[in-house]
């Protein structure tokens, strides 16, 4: 593997025009498109640019092969007290993912929780973009998605299962406490990112065609033999976090969602709690007052 040393810096303002530009030149909506321009930027600069900047270029594909409908958005398919389920009508993903966990909180807002689940919808990019949506307004934030099959279960050799990515966000005064991540030891997109840079994971991360574990990204992308996080244990999580999601939201489960050659139509899940509601919110407020 060659190392690439070789760095481009630009700032904020241009990678987000440049974003903008593309995302229009291939169809989208100047709206649309300044929103998701935004989020790609954001996730560039804090430095996840397995989906930022590294992801964008397939995000445009999908839409010039028309996996994702630049001008869909989520349709209402039923709703029961503080749960609702949506139809994503294979919108842009991070844009019905912000749509849904802004409803959830209108929903929490109302009855103390709220859940929003997405069918036929894209993938999310970074989900930690959504935790920190809701709690940096007040809310508890628990989502994930199912994806493509990606990953074997603990044992096997062939991917049968997804990395599921799954996020907790809890709030802080005006900030958040932030876990996001993806049911592999590395995610996907964080091994193609080593992969563009030439460096080696930097612990073990997967196995290679001889069924070794290895380091080298290249080769565990090669074999889609990623190691799950926590072993079995993550492959337990997998399992159920993707029946779940397919459950509640009565879309595809990573089976059916099939080969990574085209992942889309996936199912979501977006939980927000208002804890402002809570009967001990106000030792919680306190508490963080001392602290901080």
């Amino acid at each position: 593997m060659e190392e690439n040393n070789a760095t481009m810096r630009i700032s904020r303002d241009e990678m987000n025009t440049l974003f903008f530009n593309i995302l229009v030149k291939h169809g989208m909506g100047k709206v649309k498109a300044e929103k998701c321009a935004a989020i790609f930027t954001l996730n560039s600069l804090e430095g996840i640019y397995s989906h930022g900047i590294n992801r964008f270029p397939r995000f445009v594909k999908y839409i010039d092969d028309r996996y994702i409908n630049t001008e869909a958005v989520p349709t209402l398919i039923h709703r029961a007290g503080s749960i609702e389920q949506w139809h994503g009508n294979l919108g842009p993903g991070p844009l019905n993912a912000e749509f849904a966990t802004g409803r959830a909180m209108e929903l929490a807002g109302e009855n103390g929780i709220g859940l929003v689940t997405l069918a036929n919808t894209n993938h999310w990019m970074r989900g930690g973009t959504y935790g920190w949506q809701a709690a940096r307004k007040g809310f508890v934030f628990i989502g994930w998605a199912n994806t493509c099959v990606n990953m074997p279960a603990w044992g096997g050799k062939d991917a049968r299962i997804g990395n599921n990515p799954f996020v907790i966000a809890i709030p802080y005064e005006n900030e958040a406490v932030v876990l996001d991540f993806a049911m592999t030891q590395f995610s996907y997109g964080k091994m193609e990112s080593y992969s563009y840079e030439g460096k080696k994971l930097p612990y073990q991360g997967g196995f290679n065609r001889k069924g070794e574990l290895t380091d080298d990204p290249d080769e565990i992308l090669e074999t889609m033999r990623p190691v799950p996080v926590g072993y079995w244990k993550g492959a337990g999580l997998s399992i159920l976090l993707d029946i779940l999601a397919a459950t509640l939201s009565g879309g595809l489960s990573t089976h059916q969602i099939g080969a990574c050659d085209k992942e889309t139509g996936i199912s979501q899940v977006f939980i927000a709690v208002d804890i402002k509601k809570l009967h001990n919110f106000p030792a919680i407020a306190e508490h963080h007052k001392k602290h901080s």
